[in-house]
């Protein structure tokens, strides 16, 4: 990462900082005091607490200086009328600065996957940075172009939005000439009223996409098909009508997914260990762009071939006495609850257990949404389900053998008990019920 003088970014956000400390150097940024690291910018931000508070901490902890709206001591400091987007100015002119080929991926469910995919094709042949974790709103994901280092040759963003406006925003900053729609789903539907809404929303990654720049979509996605665009459009799925065609998939259930893709130049046998019928799209998705930006068949399909899930996304744990764990309970929407309980509903175990936790931001279709999840454990022979969160009543109104719990800390106990010999469990939730808890237990007690 390139270290910057608090004058060079006071004069890309506008902001004001004294001459006796314009020379000094920053090497990343943070707004949390608990992870900041030496040399780092902090970023005071007004919350639910005041960032301005924290400045001292943050300099006993050794930061090299703080972006904020007024000075509360001695420090260096950039003063701006607004912190947050002053750290959008700076990540954006930083972003030109380093020059990289930007990825910027979106989509309702799949994002991190696709991102992590995508950069493992691309760290095959290219210095390559993506953001870390959940780094993908208007804080995070300026945040990680500032962490990334000098000679970053690709960096590949994921973007994530709630409201109207804040695609346009990060897509503002972050000026991909690649951008990746994964599908459109109900998350966030509350905010965005309706589907067609997600989809406008969705489509602001593109407002800043070059003339020759292109753009990567599901082509077996509906209201993605409606989108046309002035740029280069490449749609990857099973459907005829893609141009990144899907076919001979090989479902391994729980030790993974095998597929052919094809494009205009070449084909590719690709294989991930991570499961999940839906993981051929990160495939198709990373196999063309890796093609556009020149990697060869072989980068390609080792690439793919590397790829690790991140946090508790789809992480399948083989614990004694033929237990199976998988976590999947990073975030949850009805799309990608119904594709794990499929998965579920194949492994080779005596009882398949799901713990089963809210849904959020589903608005109008909370109470549907779940109770429709409840149904589909039924129909897939889940032989129980443990529900946790009051939106989950309905799930376990509606599965066989459901047993309901107001938190994960409740359930801790029946779950302990029904995670017996030779029993798959999948654990998935939205990532405000914190089930995380229920994971470390388990793995803690085997």
């Amino acid at each position: 990462m390139g270290k910057l003088t608090l004058r060079q970014a006071a004069e890309w956000c506008g902001g004001v900082v004294e001459e006796k400390y314009a020379d000094v150097e920053f090497l990343g940024a943070a707004n949390d005091t608990r992870v900041m690291q030496p040399g780092q910018l902090f970023i005071a931000l007004q919350g639910a607490r005041d960032g301005h508070d924290f400045i001292p901490a943050a300099m006993e902890k050794g930061a090299a200086a703080v972006l904020c709206t007024h000075s509360v001591g001695d420090y260096p400091a950039i003063i701006v009328e607004d912190v947050r987007l002053a750290l959008g100015d700076i990540a954006r002119e930083e972003r030109k600065r380093i020059g990289m080929k930007v990825v910027g991926v979106t989509g309702s469910v799949g994002k991190s996957t696709t991102k992590e995919m995508v950069a493992a094709v691309l760290e095959q042949a290219f210095v390559t940075s993506k953001t870390p974790a959940n780094h993908n709103n208007d804080i995070g994901m300026p945040m990680a172009v500032l962490a990334m280092p000098e000679n970053t040759e690709v960096a590949v963003l994921e973007m994530g939005m709630n409201h109207f406006g804040e695609m346009e925003y990060l897509t503002n900053i972050a000026r991909p000439d690649l951008a990746v729609i994964t599908n459109i789903g109900t998350m966030h539907i509350e905010h965005l009223g309706s589907m067609q809404g997600i989809l406008q929303a969705k489509c602001e990654i593109f407002e800043h996409l070059p003339p020759d720049g292109l753009a990567v979509l599901n082509g077996d996605d509906p209201l993605l098909n409606t989108v046309a665009l002035p740029q280069t459009v490449l749609r990857c799925g099973r459907g005829e009508d893609c141009q990144i065609r899907v076919t001979d998939v090989d479902d391994c259930g729980i030790e993974g997914i095998s597929c052919t893709v094809t494009t205009a130049k070449g084909s590719y046998r690709l294989h991930t260990a991570s499961p999940g019928a839906y993981m051929i799209y990160p495939m198709a998705m990373a196999a063309a762009i890796g093609e556009v930006l020149g990697l060869t068949a072989a980068e390609i399909t080792a690439g793919v071939t590397s790829y690790v899930p991140t946090g508790s996304r789809m992480r399948v744990l083989h614990l004694p006495e033929g237990r199976l764990l998988i976590d999947d309970c990073y975030n949850a929407n009805p799309q990608a609850m119904t594709e794990a309980l499929k998965l579920l509903s194949v492994t080779p175990s005596h009882r398949r257990l799901a713990v089963l936790g809210d849904m959020g931001e589903l608005g109008e279709l909370t109470v549907s949404a779940h109770r429709a999840i409840g149904v589909l454990a039924g129909e897939l022979h889940i032989d129980a389900v443990i529900a946790v969160g009051e939106k989950a009543r309905g799930i376990a109104a509606e599965a066989p053998n459901a047993q309901w719990y107001a938190a994960a800390e409740d359930a801790l106990p029946a779950v302990r008990a029904a995670f017996g010999p030779d029993t798959a469990l999948l654990v998935k939730a939205s990532h405000a019920m914190h089930m995380e808890t229920i994971v470390k237990e388990l793995e803690a007690q085997t």
